[in-house]
């Protein structure tokens, strides 16, 4: 039996016809973290933030270097990955049954405080991206990584009983006959079977919009905006969130090319809350440290786990 390389790993990004179901991302991270295991790229921590590091793949990828990986959610051995992973999906399972009341169940409370739920989206994710990383050109594999984990989001929402369906939508411009505005909607979630046709072009009462990014860098204020105008054109308000699976960059640091940026900008974030709109969910796989401490930014934002534990639930409730 031939063993599977990067190169195989790649092809496996590139396969628009692949991830069509959350076994198919088991697989892909399960071979990327062997992989890992067996070839054992450099392994290099970063001198800021010591939580995170970065692989550096050898020379027949061009010494190319993953983004950074945050030690405190990615599992780096495949079969620790493997066990959680299988804890994953009976989650979802029992989550499907018992909505958000699964927080009540004394069963529940050791895996819930874990964390894990964001450990396996984000070594998901982030395996898929390191692989992205590994190609020529960044820019052959971002906007697909990005698809990837849009995909990722929608299948566990999916997974756990919800409608939920990418959508484009065709608005019409209040007090302009015959001219529209068209958006590209990532995810329209909701409880009950309001969703249509994809080419629908209205937003139903009952249905949530999400935003689905890997970072928040340049992509913020588009959030904001969408739901500002959508409200507008339609007359009536429309839910909308944000999921992002972090805001952190690679950056120099004196001599070394291996520090660690944030990209969130928070008081970009709070001018838009206060003057624009307030979005009706954020949400981080991997949150920045401030998102947790400043008490102004954890009333906006939560992390990945909470969004699907409670606020799915609640927010598709109240939609309807």
């Amino acid at each position: 039996m031939t063993a599977i390389t990067l190169e195989d790993l790649q092809a496996s990004v590139r396969d628009r016809s692949a991830f069509g179901e959350l076994g198919h991302y088991f697989t892909l991270c399960h071979t990327f973290l062997t992989l890992i295991e067996e070839t054992r790229p450099t392994r290099i921590i970063s001198p800021t933030y010591h939580n995170y590091v970065f692989y550096q793949y050898d020379e027949s990828y061009g010494h190319r270097i993953t983004r950074p990986l945050n030690t405190n959610l990615f599992f780096e051995s495949a079969d620790d990955f493997k066990i959680a992973f299988e804890r994953f999906i009976a989650f979802l399972a029992d989550l499907k049954r018992f909505q958000d009341t699964v927080i009540d169940l004394d069963t529940k409370r050791d895996y819930l405080d874990s964390g894990e739920i964001n450990k396996v989206v984000y070594t998901i994710q982030q395996s898929v991206g390191s692989i992205g990383d590994s190609f020529d050109s960044p820019n052959q594999s971002r906007k697909r990584v990005g698809q990837l984990f849009e995909s990722l989001i929608k299948l566990i929402i999916q997974e756990v009983g919800l409608e939920c369906e990418s959508r484009k939508v065709t608005v019409p411009i209040p007090g302009y006959p015959g001219y529209t505005m068209s958006y590209d909607l990532d995810l329209v979630f909701s409880r009950d079977k309001a969703i249509v046709a994809s080419e629908t072009e209205l937003i139903h009462p009952t249905e949530v919009v999400g935003s689905v990014k890997t970072t928040s860098k340049d992509r913020i204020d588009k959030v904001f905006l969408d739901k500002y105008l959508l409200t507008q054109f339609l007359g009536r308000e429309v839910r909308v969130i944000a999921i992002f699976l972090h805001d952190v960059q690679r950056a120099r640091r004196g001599h070394s090319i291996f520090g660690i940026n944030s990209t969130f900008k928070s008081n970009h974030f709070l001018g838009y809350t206060v003057a624009l709109t307030r979005l009706d969910g954020v949400y981080y796989v991997d949150p920045r440290p401030e998102m947790i401490t400043d008490e102004r930014l954890r009333e906006e934002i939560s992390d990945f786990q909470y969004f699907l534990t409670h606020d799915l639930w609640v927010l598709s409730e109240v939609a309807g």
